[in-house]
């Protein structure tokens, strides 16, 4: 979990577009961002197995 200073500095918007820095809406995490679903990886699996992401599933074969 990020600090909340470090999300609160994320969320302002940068001086130069390069600067952007794309955080997880539920956590905080900056890596394994996926945009999609504006979260990471570890908040996206456990939303998916969940079953609270409309049209994900559990693939298996």
């Amino acid at each position: 979990m990020a600090k909340a200073s470090v999300i609160a500095r994320a969320e302002k918007k940068p001086k130069f577009a390069s600067r952007v820095v794309r955080r997880c809406f539920k956590c905080g995490r900056k890596h394994g961002y996926m945009r999609d679903f504006d979260m990471c990886r570890i908040c996206f699996r456990e939303l998916a197995n969940e079953g609270m992401i409309p049209g994900i599933k559990k693939s298996s074969w």
